[in-house]
């Protein structure tokens, strides 16, 4: 350690750049719930844009015709559910890939895994899953996630610039500061991105007319489909159990909501592939 630099002096910098950081990245979700978001809009649609235009070139997109136009039907249908300013411009490629996956990135990119389809097994399915992916990028969490990976690398550095980490107690306190940031900052935030997405991807397929209740069933069949979850403090998602809770819970409001869209004319009326289970 060099002596010429004491460990009280050395974090002076780096903790007055970790608070500036907070003090201007300090935001809102849709759902009141406080954000670090460090980074531009214009800045993360570019990253994702060009995350995608690499998606597209290193996985095999789907050609079928019948599964294309059925996918892009209820990206539409969904996305007229949005506020007028977030309805165009989205792009929609399905990608030939058998795991029961969907994203969203920002720039108003969507991928769906025809493998998903085995599980959203009717449009008001799959228009969840969709909406839940769709609301990701609206709730900004891939910016949130980003600033909160910044702000943990700034913490510790924080931490490596008061401890020895030549020694067996200072490297063994290094190691439990990386867990600990790992399962009670990262993961949890990660969950709450989730349960967030779930309920706004809702609110937002009731809102284009699709059937709440289908969201239920969905994670029911996502369930089946999974089997065994590590424990839900060690994972990046809530159990498949607390998501269907949750959405049960909230499926009255959004009853009302697509009660009001179909008053408004607004029925998706999306036909799945006929080779679909």
């Amino acid at each position: 350690m060099d002596d010429r630099f004491p460990p009280q002096r050395r974090i002076v910098p780096l903790a007055a750049f970790a608070i500036g950081l907070i003090a201007l990245a300090c935001a809102t979700s849709p759902t009141g719930r406080s954000q670090l978001k460090l980074f531009s809009d214009q800045d993360m649609a570019q990253l994702g844009s060009q995350s995608f235009q690499q998606l597209k070139q290193q996985q095999k997109v789907s050609n079928d015709a019948e599964i294309n136009a059925y996918v892009q039907c209820v990206a539409d249908a969904l996305t007229q559910g949005l506020a007028p300013e977030w309805r165009a411009g989205w792009e929609v490629v399905v990608f030939e890939d058998d795991s029961a996956n969907a994203f969203a990135l920002p720039g108003r990119r969507i991928g769906v895994h025809t493998g998903l389809l085995d599980v959203a097994q009717t449009p008001d399915q799959l228009a969840s899953v969709m909406g839940h992916e769709v609301s990701h990028v609206q709730a900004h969490h891939g910016n949130e996630r980003m600033s909160q990976q910044v702000a943990a690398q700034v913490g510790l550095a924080v931490a490596a610039a008061t401890t020895d980490s030549d020694t067996t107690a200072g490297r063994a306190t290094l190691a439990a500061l990386g867990l600990g940031t790992q399962f009670g900052v990262l993961l949890p935030f990660s969950r709450s991105h989730e349960s967030e997405a779930d309920l706004l991807g809702l609110e937002l397929m009731a809102r284009s007319g699709f059937e709440p209740e289908q969201s239920v069933v969905l994670w029911q069949n996502m369930a089946a489909a999974s089997g065994g979850q590590p424990p839900e403090w060690m994972s990046t998602h809530p159990s498949h159990r607390t998501r269907i809770e949750d959405l049960r819970t909230a499926l009255p409001t959004a009853g009302a909501l697509r009660n009001a869209a179909h008053e408004n004319g607004r029925k998706p009326d999306c036909k799945p592939p006929k080779n679909s289970p």
